[in-house]
């Protein structure tokens, strides 16, 4: 009678085990490969790619410094630079030309200051 209630609890420590390991493979080795993904395409970004943001907002990376990213929105006759951080990134598409013989017009010299001079404006309205 004492080797049955051992068998049901070696059975139970088994169902769990084998449920931990399916939990593993199936939910957290996935998810850790994705972020591994992610944190090596935002490390290959470069001058000159296009980009998606997780808001939506597509544009042209214009300049790159730390962990912020100036890049370059709108059509052929209105554009403006934004500011965001890299980690705002979704999506990268390579540019197919290197960025030294791209035509990239004027770009900010320093990214902090355009994002000061945003909060100036507003505050002053």
């Amino acid at each position: 009678m004492e080797n049955a209630g051992m068998g049901g609890w070696m059975g139970t420590i088994l169902w769990l085990v084998i449920m931990i390991g399916l939990f593993y493979f199936m939910l957290i080795r996935p998810q850790k490969k994705k972020e591994k993904e992610t944190k090596a395409m935002l490390e290959a970004v470069k001058v000159g790619d296009s980009v998606t943001t997780i808001g939506g907002i597509v544009g042209k990376i214009l300049k790159i410094k730390d962990d912020k990213v100036c890049i370059e929105i709108g059509d052929r006759t209105h554009k403006h630079p934004m500011t965001i951080k890299r980690e705002a990134i979704a999506t990268v598409v390579p540019c197919t030309k290197s960025p030294k013989k791209q035509k990239i017009e004027e770009i900010p010299e320093d990214i902090d200051d355009a994002d000061d001079t945003e909060t100036e404006t507003n505050s002053e309205e």
